[in-house]
């Protein structure tokens, strides 16, 4: 039985009976500490379907109905196929043969709205309903302009992968190049909101990079991946963290996109399920370089040695086009 069997069947049980003991679902699947924490953590703070208790997982998927999971029901907001422009559900379906089974580079971008239950609470269901259906749009918006893939919905938020299916060498870039977007975006929706109904309302995102596994893609574009490591558990680690309407990053996204962007390093932090320290970085805006080159002239270039004669050859070729003679 793969993980996911075993995610869906508890996810299931949980639905129908409310609650189950860990030390049930260790029997019935064999679960060791770790198994057990992850499936935890996938029902818990990725699907949002259950929270934690004493000794076991309670069902709380249906704990906000109207307010919080009725904008997943429309297909639009459920089915790939149906939020994903045309030209990249066509460049996926395409090449996805020769995707199915490749090992990835991506960027995980996770992002939630701050103090969502708070704010259903304080709110007629109809209208949390109408904030959050155009909260998805923009930002289903935001990722797919950067041609990103909004994986799946989280309750208040998404996951959404840079890197795959469609593979970009700059995928962290982009990942970063589509919070910011989004940052501005949801600002402005902010004020919308405030005027409109009177409440508050921020987000909140978390990138990471690292390795996948890409497993079948599905002609509704769903696809099946395995994360290598803490490629997307770090991710949301760090959307957990971060402050209303920054986003935060690994060490490892900083790396690929320092110079392209402005970043502040806000120093080692101890994330839950990784034993040392996590160096944890702002996304502050965008940096002073475009390229490689860009970078490359910052650092300074290398000088020419032996090559005089190429040089001469060079100016004298610049000389005869500049007299009207190249």
């Amino acid at each position: 039985m793969s993980v996911l069997d075993i995610v869906r069947q508890v996810r299931q049980h949980l639905e129908e009976s409310s609650r189950v003991s860990y030390r049930m679902l260790r029997r019935e699947f064999a679960l060791d500490d770790d198994s057990l924490e992850e499936l935890i953590e996938e029902l818990v703070d990725i699907q949002r379907v259950a929270r934690r208790e004493e000794n076991a997982l309670a069902w709380s998927g249906d704990a906000t109905p109207s307010r919080q999971a009725e904008p997943l029901q429309s297909p639009a907001q459920r089915e790939p196929h149906a939020y994903t422009p045309k030209h990249l559900a066509d460049k996926i379906l395409q090449s996805k043969s020769a995707l199915e089974g490749e090992r990835k580079q991506v960027t995980v971008l996770f992002a939630d709205v701050k103090g969502s239950m708070e704010m259903a609470g304080q709110m007629d269901a109809e209208e949390w309903s109408q904030i959050m259906n155009r909260f998805f749009q923009i930002l289903s918006n935001g990722v797919e302009r950067f041609e990103g893939f909004v994986d799946k919905f989280t309750g208040d938020g998404i996951m959404a992968l840079f890197g795959a299916p469609v593979a970009h060498e700059d995928h962290a870039q982009r990942a970063c190049y589509a919070a910011l977007h989004l940052r501005d975006e949801i600002s402005r929706y902010a004020t919308e909101v405030k005027r409109a109904h009177g409440v508050g309302f921020s987000m909140r995102m978390g990138l990471n990079s690292g390795e996948v596994i890409v497993g079948k893609i599905g002609d509704d574009l769903r696809m099946d991946y395995t994360a290598q490591g803490h490629t997307v558990g770090l991710a949301q680690r760090m959307e957990a963290l971060a402050a209303p309407d920054s986003c935060y990053l690994t060490a490892a996204t900083a790396a690929l996109v320092r110079s392209y962007l402005a970043l502040e390093d806000l120093g080692e932090f101890r994330v839950k399920g990784v034993a040392a320290p996590v160096r944890v970085h702002r996304l502050a805006g965008v940096g002073p370089s475009r390229t490689r080159f860009d970078i490359a002239r910052a650092r300074g270039l290398s000088r020419f040695v032996g090559r005089a004669a190429d040089i001469r050859t060079l100016e004298d070729s610049l000389e005869q086009t500049a007299a009207g003679n190249g």
